[in-house]
């Protein structure tokens, strides 16, 4: 049932910079949003200073990811940046060259592949997606999945323009800054490894939540429509996580660890809830790591994963279900067994 695939080892770098939920506050002053902090779980986030930005985190995840690797920078084969913000000297966004190309320079990866791809909150897990394919395929051996998200200036530039609670920019006010990245590799472990990697687009829901570069200042915009897209995506996961887990003979009760993306505490909750009464049954537990660092965008499940592997959490053996929403929508489940990355980490 197993996959051929591991997570070999995972890094990440979060700006020092602290913005606590009642200093942001205190730049709105609107009291229908007192309970903000509440509803979303978040008591403070991690935010870009001045010489920092998508690059460097990214740059500084890869560092970080490399140190616990048995691997070298000059033995990957390949690298795919994923990030949503491709931010290098301050809110400039870089087309071109790509940050993979600029990352495999920087580290010394010599004969890395390289390309980007973007995918909104969803990138990382595309990322794994198509490594897995390509290792799958044999076509290289293995591939670092790297993300530098500085996506704190949506929140920034959503402060000018909420005046009510029904902003459609105040989920922009959950974003926070950090970098990730892993290593996927080929494995012989037949116990351990990728069990199922998978996607689905629902573009009928695309304009429940949508984001661009704003035109009159640097950085960018995002408005979504909260409630609507949280109930459309635990809506219609409910099939695509079922047919995952029926193809590989498991249940949700199997599962160990859901890490869903980090939203809000309200509407990871409200998810598990929903997921009850449709599954009858309940994982081992559902991960919300998100009060101290907020909505990282595409780099939320590996800060997770990150931070429960130096927190000695998982066990070798434990199943763990990565679930992504993403603006699209984009919905992903990525199911893997829990291998010797565990022992690596916490020391």
């Amino acid at each position: 049932m197993n996959g051929i695939c591991q997570i070999e080892s995972i890094g990440v770098k979060m700006p020092e910079k602290r913005l606590t939920t009642a200093e942001l506050l205190d730049k709105i002053r609107i009291p229908c949003i007192r309970r903000f902090g509440l509803l979303t779980g978040i008591s403070e986030k991690k935010v870009c200073s001045f010489d920092e930005d998508s690059f460097t985190l990214a740059l500084g995840a890869v560092t970080d990811c490399l140190l616990y690797s048995r691997y070298r920078a000059d033995e990957l084969d390949m690298i795919i940046n994923c990030s949503i913000t491709k931010y290098k000297n301050g809110l400039s966004h870089l087309y071109e060259p790509s940050f993979s190309t600029l990352i495999k320079k920087a580290i010394g990866a010599e004969k890395a592949r390289t390309f980007d791809i973007s995918n909104a909150c969803a990138g990382m897990l595309t990322g794994v997606y198509l490594a897995e394919k390509f290792i799958r395929q044999g076509i290289i051996r293995n591939c670092m999945v790297v993300s530098g998200e500085y996506i704190s200036s949506i929140s920034d530039n959503a402060l000018k323009n909420i005046k009510t609670s029904l902003s459609p920019e105040l989920s922009s006010l959950t974003l926070g800054d950090c970098g990730a990245a892993a290593i996927i590799e080929r494995t012989s472990d037949s116990d351990n490894g990728m069990i199922i990697t998978g996607f689905t687009t629902l573009s009928k829901y695309s304009n429940l939540c949508t984001g661009r570069q704003k035109r009159d200042a640097p950085g960018g915009i995002m408005e979504t429509r909260a409630k609507k897209i949280h109930e459309a995506a635990i809506y219609e996961s409910v099939p695509i996580v079922k047919e995952a887990l029926e193809r590989n003979c498991l249940s949700l009760k199997d599962i160990t660890w859901l890490i869903p993306h980090q939203t809000s505490r309200s509407s990871i909750i409200s998810g598990a809830n929903h997921y009850l009464k449709c599954f009858g049954e309940t994982p081992g537990h559902i991960a919300i790591t998100l009060k101290e660092t907020g909505n990282t965008a595409s780099t939320s499940h590996f800060l997770a994963l990150y931070r429960y592997l130096n927190e000695k959490r998982f066990t070798e053996g434990d199943y763990v279900m990565l679930l992504c929403f993403a603006s699209g929508l984009i919905i992903g489940v990525v199911i893997f067994r829990m291998n010797k990355i565990v022992y690596r980490y916490g020391r």
